[in-house]
């Protein structure tokens, strides 16, 4: 047993995950366990630089708010900003505080720079973006910038008399954002405004802006640039699950928690979808949202199920979006200490190899029909892999041990 996992064993480089895979995907999804561990995101960051030499991609897409995440770009391709401010303000939910993060960005401004200067075509620049809503575990953001963003482009290239309403009706109906953004939403519904008649009405005109988008596309894409008219589809996205969010946070059922994480889960979807038009991209969030099985949690001692972004998009791509789930063996400052023998985290512990790739699919093979104990983490911010879904991974990234953060 102990050859045949040794079997399954290569170093942590992109050549490796690659190799494990039947063609190049469009989306290859890097997963991580836990967050807010640098020692994770610079073996992100050392995958990602190799696959932008050695591959050809040139996008990474992380678990951060999707419209921020567009002041990230600007700067990666044009400098626009300063680093610490775009860093600080373009990565959400505290991630931008990262050194591992602002190195990431900094040398995607360094590459495009360099390529400039060896006049390399725009189409070879790098690209930053963020997938996730703009959410928070404490609050859900207003509707107002996406809505008045793709309202604000459509007025500007579109007849008047298309539009389905003014800036000013927005305006009158989104309210003050506090309305939208209060935190004592997310534990009661009472407090949240998702049910009212004005969100209702802006569903609709929402669904009607993107609908007029949608109908002008052969107009706009040859009016404007295509990154414009990109961005004006991540607005509409954007708007219409943010929406959708606020509508399942005014919920009293008992389906509420589930659907918010489902409806979060969407959002990801259609953005990594998006994405993955523009070429190949690397993307890094948490495994619950990238694997391909189904998602699950418990909260408030209630058991959740819903598909992740993941599974959805593995769904529609096929072939063409891998998974690459990754595993650790101690987080020693959060009380997580050497893995049971019996668990696959026990198993890979006991290889010499300090970090490696694993082939999955091989490895489930390889530990037969009785597969290995659950582990239970004393942390709740690690989750452990589950050794049922062994075979729904194409890889594994194992990290023996996480030191404290720099």
């Amino acid at each position: 047993m102990a050859t045949d996992i040794k079997d399954t064993v290569h170093a942590v480089e992109a050549a490796a995950v690659m190799g494990l895979l039947p063609a190049r995907p469009r989306l290859l999804a890097l997963g991580e366990p836990t967050h807010r561990e640098d020692t994770l995101l610079d073996l992100r960051n050392e995958l990602f630089r190799q696959l932008v030499e050695q591959e050809g991609y040139r996008t990474i897409a992380i678990e951060s708010d999707c419209l921020a995440g567009l002041t990230v770009d600007d700067y990666v391709t044009s400098g626009t900003g300063t680093l610490g401010e775009v860093v600080e303000r373009g990565i959400s939910h505290g991630w931008g505080a990262s050194a591992a993060n602002r190195e990431l960005v900094r040398w995607m401004r360094a590459y495009n720079v360099r390529a400039a200067n060896d006049g390399r075509p725009a189409s070879e620049r790098l690209r930053f973006a963020g997938f996730d809503g703009p959410l928070e575990i404490t609050h859900a953001a207003s509707p107002r910038p996406a809505l008045t963003a793709l309202h604000g482009y459509l007025a500007a290239r579109v007849d008047a008399g298309l539009l389905p309403c003014t800036a000013e009706t927005l305006d009158r109906l989104l309210g003050a954002d506090d309305r939208w953004t209060g935190p004592a939403a997310m534990l009661d519904p009472s407090q949240s405004t998702g049910q009212s008649a004005e969100a209702g009405r802006l569903r609709l005109l929402a669904d009607d802006l993107v609908a007029l988008l949608d109908a002008q596309t052969p107009h706009l894409i040859t009016a404007d640039s295509p990154d414009a008219w990109d961005r004006a589809r991540l607005y509409g996205r954007t708007a219409t699950g943010l929406l959708r969010y606020h509508h399942w946070m005014a919920d009293t059922s008992p389906a509420r928690m589930t659907q918010l994480a489902g409806v979060r889960d969407q959002m990801m979807a259609h953005n990594l979808l998006a994405i993955a038009e523009r070429g190949p991209a690397l993307v890094h969030a948490h495994n619950s949202h990238l694997q391909r099985a189904k998602s699950s949690m418990r909260m408030g001692g209630r058991p959740l199920e819903w598909w992740g972004a993941g599974a959805l998009v593995s769904a529609r791509l096929g072939e063409e979006y891998a998974f690459v789930a990754t595993a650790l063996g101690t987080i020693r400052h959060q009380g997580v200490d050497t893995p049971p023998p019996d668990t696959v985290e026990g198993l890979l512990y006991a290889l010499p190899e300090d970090r490696c790739v694993i082939d999955a699919p091989r490895l489930a093979t390889a530990l037969g029909d009785t597969p290995p104990a659950p582990r239970v983490s004393p942390w709740f911010g690690y989750a452990p892999l589950d050794p049922a879904h062994l075979a729904d991974s194409d890889g594994i990234v194992f990290v023996k041990d996480v030191p404290r953060d720099r």
